[in-house]
């Protein structure tokens, strides 16, 4: 059976404790549903753009929009529906979640990942471990950069890893280290023709899924991946240089490399949900959520920066409605207990408790 070598270093516990304590604050924030559904549906672009990009795709961020949105874009055909087959990647993860009480991983999923991943762009062999040796290499040099094992050795590996994966003893191992191993080995074996890398991090993510790491699906490791490219894959060649041997290479660089990038998107997300709500504070005094609309949510935020408002300073937040329109939200928030008035109607200065 499979059994991965690393360190836990210095590096990596001060990642994992940043994790925790963004997860912390993410799970725990009282978000407006409006809010919550702006994080998510972010996430979901990003996350499929970068994951994408990082393949070669030309789509920009708002095309990607677009597309997953049903919208007409002009661009290559195969760009259009590597996008919408990651989509489809992402939602086949989230119904895993919600439908597998189990926990348990399969070949299957990795299978149905990888099809799921390919369609409309292979032939063949969708959802199929290869049946011929492949390599990588370097787009500008054409120099040979990877070589993965062999083809019949591929099914041999993938079964003492799920072994691994699902065993008694892993359910010790940290849930983010469980992904960040299981990231580089399925890149690291190339189990497919094509398609191995998108595949290979959708994976990673559906054990973060598993492992109660989905962290309300606010984040995206894809883009802090894109975003240094160069970084990304020169932290997985750092361990797969090391030696033929996968059962030899010491993972701990990689999970170094991946804890941080998972540090640095959560700690990100965090402090973003912190700036735009004071959710935190308003739900220990008033104990509910607070429902509110577009223009309500400027004039909020308005108020988290500057702790109070008045009638003309909301005009310029809420340039498009009536004075009588914004002193109906202040009345809202008085009601609920938000604001308190001080002066007249018209002279007013809207203050946050």
């Amino acid at each position: 059976m499979y059994s991965p070598k690393f360190t836990i270093n210095n590096e990596i516990l001060a990642n994992i404790g940043l994790i925790e304590a963004a997860r912390e604050v993410i799970e725990n924030a009282p978000l407006i549903p409006i809010y919550e559904s702006r994080f998510v549906k972010d996430a979901l672009v990003r996350t499929v753009h970068h994951g994408t990009h990082l393949e070669g795709n030309d789509l920009s961020l708002n095309e990607v929009r677009k597309a997953i949105e049903g919208e007409q874009i002009v661009a290559r055909e195969r760009d259009i529906q590597e996008v919408i087959n990651y989509r489809n990647v992402i939602k086949f993860i989230e119904d895993q979640e919600k439908k597998d009480k189990s926990r348990k991983y399969t070949q299957g999923m990795l299978k149905k990942i990888h099809g799921l991943t390919c369609d409309r762009i292979l032939d063949g062999f969708i959802g199929e471990y290869r049946q011929t040796q492949v390599v990588v290499k370097n787009g500008f040099t054409g120099e040979v950069t990877f070589r993965p094992p062999p083809a019949v050795e591929v099914p041999f590996l993938l079964e003492d890893f799920f072994e691994w994966l699902n065993g008694s003893k892993e359910a010790l191992v940290n849930s983010v280290l469980k992904a960040g191993i299981t990231h580089y080995y399925l890149v690291a074996v190339h189990p497919f023709i094509e398609g191995n890398g998108r595949t290979a991090r959708a994976f990673a993510t559906l054990v973060l899924f598993f492992e109660n790491y989905d962290i309300r699906k606010f984040f995206s490791l894809e883009e802090y991946f894109d975003k240094d490219a160069a970084s990304y894959y020169q932290a997985l060649a750092n361990v797969s240089n090391q030696s033929a041997d996968l059962n030899k290479r010491d993972l701990t660089p990689w999970l170094t490399y991946f804890t941080q990038a998972m540090a640095v998107e959560l700690t990100r997300i965090k402090e973003k949900i912190k700036k735009l709500s004071s959710d935190l504070k308003m739900k220990s005094k008033i104990g509910a959520q607070i429902p509110l609309n577009e223009r309500q949510m400027k004039i909020m935020e308005y108020l988290q920066v500057n702790g109070s408002i008045t009638t003309p300073e909301a005009r310029k937040v809420a340039v498009k409605y009536s004075d009588d329109t914004i002193l109906r939200d202040f009345n809202y928030f008085i009601k609920k207990g938000i604001l308190k008035k001080e002066g007249r109607t018209k002279s007013a200065r809207y203050i946050l408790r």
